[in-house]
C-alpha cells in the first residue's frame, strides 16, 4: 500500500493569510520564528529564522463534535506552497517520535490505533494502519503537546 501525508488545505491556509478568523473565532497571531521548531502545516516545512509565522487554533475536522480536537499550529506568515502529498515523510518531521492515531469516516477516534512512534517507523506503522478497513485517515500529532502536524491517507 502506498500512503500520502497531506497539510492542511490551501483554502484553509488563505482564510489564515487573509486575517480570517481561527477555529476559536480569533485572529490568528503574527509572530517572527527564532528558527527553532516551528513547523508550518501548509508547507510541512520548518518555519527559518527571521522568517514571520502565524499561531493559530485550528480544527482539522470537517464539524464540531465530541472527538474534533482543535489546538494551536503554526503556518508561514506570508503564502506559502502548499506540501505535494507524497509518500515521503514531510521535512518539518524532525522529532524523535509522534503520536499517530487512526480516525473512522465518521471522524470518529479509532481506539487501539494510537501509539507514539519512532519517526523513522511512521511510515510502515501508517501503512498497517490505513490496511484496516475501519481506518479512514490518520493525523500525525506531537507526542509532547498533542498538537495536529498533518494527515496521512491512502494514496
Amino acid at each position: 500500500m502506498t500512503i500520502r501525508f497531506l497539510p492542511i488545505p490551501t483554502e484553509t491556509a488563505n482564510t489564515y493569510w487573509s486575517g480570517g478568523p481561527d477555529a476559536y473565532g480569533m485572529t490568528p497571531e503574527r509572530r517572527v520564528s527564532n528558527g527553532d521548531g516551528v513547523p508550518c502545516r501548509h508547507c510541512l516545512r520548518l518555519v527559518g529564522a527571521g522568517e514571520p509565522y502565524l499561531t493559530l487554533a485550528h480544527r482539522p475536522f470537517p464539524a464540531l463534535q465530541p472527538y474534533a480536537e482543535t489546538g494551536p499550529v503554526f503556518i508561514h506568515a506570508e503564502s506559502c506552497k502548499a506540501h505535494e502529498p507524497s509518500e515521503a515523510m514531510p521535512p518539518m518531521l524532525t522529532s524523535r517520535d509522534y503520536i499517530v492515531r487512526g480516525y473512522s469516516a465518521e471522524n470518529r477516534i479509532l481506539y487501539g490505533t494510537g501509539a507514539v512512534v519512532p519517526n523513522a517507523d511512521i511510515p510502515a506503522y501508517a501503512e498497517t494502519l490505513l490496511a484496516r478497513e475501519d481506518v479512514a485517515y490518520l493525523h500525525i500529532r506531537s507526542a509532547r503537546n498533542n498538537c495536529y502536524q498533518c494527515r496521512v491517507e491512502r494514496a
